[in-house]
């Protein structure tokens, strides 16, 4: 396969999985947002959802201060925010466009339609609306994609290239979200508070919206069937490999599919990516907690940075 054309491909599945990622982080958001709550904590909410897009310093050369308006329009609709739903659309749309012989009819005409239909629901003032409609609307166009991909594609190496990408943006969202909103948390919610009483149910609010923004709410109590604890938030998130958007789940995904393309000048890639997921597929949770669960994230995303680079480096276009 052309490196160009694998480059197409990554990238397209890379951008339709970065904007569904970022309309479950709004959504969720936003739900949180409609509750009873100080000021300070709704802002705290938004300012947090900028920082694991990282896109705080570009929001801020932009706005004054943080709003739940100004946030939604920023990361949902404005061209010149290259994380923003719309940029990644156009992005997925055009890396598609590019590669159309590549693709089945099915692949490339939903990836077109929900494009041109964004841009519709934009003009027809939904955001503004009904936020939640818009949001729950492109993770159902993301399902649809992935499914056509699934139902459709011969699996070779261009199934297995958007494959890599999806799972690969997967683990980098979700090792984001477990960082951010722990770190927002500052540890304090472990097991029972200091003066030995139970969770408040803001506690419950809290941990319950990052399970509902990688649709692991009913997941999480069909596995612990207990109150929502965050070392076994965390536990799910990171090491339960059944759970799909886990790191485990997803550096799985990853390496199975790189197998498929591996090359001569990709053993020290395939190896990392190896080396990442053995180290997550016999993790203990006990053990994170105990080393810093911000350090082992932060490793983690340095780790698969470095996978995605030597992707890039041994398969796709050189940057």
């Amino acid at each position: 396969m052309l490196s160009r054309t694998a480059d197409h491909l990554f990238w397209m599945a890379r951008y339709t999985e970065r904007a569904e990622n970022t309309a479950r982080m709004l959504d969720v958001n936003y739900q949180m947002s409609l509750l009873p709550q100080a000021p300070t904590s709704s802002e705290q909410g938004w300012r947090g959802l900028l920082s694991i897009s990282e896109l705080t310093h570009d929001y801020h050369r932009r706005f004054d201060k943080v709003a739940a308006r100004e946030v939604m329009d920023f990361m949902v609709r404005d061209a010149g925010n290259p994380s923003s739903i719309h940029s990644c659309l156009s992005a997925a749309r055009e890396n598609a466009r590019a590669v159309r012989g590549t693709l089945t009819t099915e692949v490339w005409e939903t990836a077109n339609t929900t494009w041109l239909e964004f841009k519709r629901l934009i003009a027809g003032g939904t955001l503004a609306s009904d936020p939640s409609e818009l949001f729950e609307w492109v993770k159902f166009r993301s399902h649809l994609s992935r499914g056509v991909t699934l139902g459709t594609m011969l699996q070779d190496e261009s199934f297995h290239f958007l494959r890599i990408g999806t799972f690969l943006e997967r683990a980098d969202n979700t090792a984001r979200l477990l960082d951010v909103r722990f770190h927002s948390a500052q540890g304090e919610f472990f097991g029972v508070r200091e003066d030995g009483s139970e969770p408040a149910a803001a506690d419950f609010y809290h941990w319950s919206a990052i399970l509902r923004s990688v649709s692991g709410f009913e997941v999480y109590r069909k596995v612990y069937r207990n109150v929502i604890l965050p070392e076994k938030v965390a536990e799910l998130l990171i090491l339960r490999a059944d759970m799909p958007r886990s790191l485990a789940a997803c550096m799985n995904e990853v390496v199975s599919n790189l197998q498929c393309v591996a090359n001569e000048q990709s053993t020290d890639t395939l190896r990392r990516a190896g080396r990442l997921r053995a180290d997550l597929s016999f993790g203990r949770i006990d053990e994170i907690l105990a080393t810093g669960l911000h350090a082992f994230l932060t490793q983690f995303l340095d780790r698969v940075g470095d996978v995605g680079v030597g992707i890039s480096r041994d398969f796709l276009v050189p940057v």
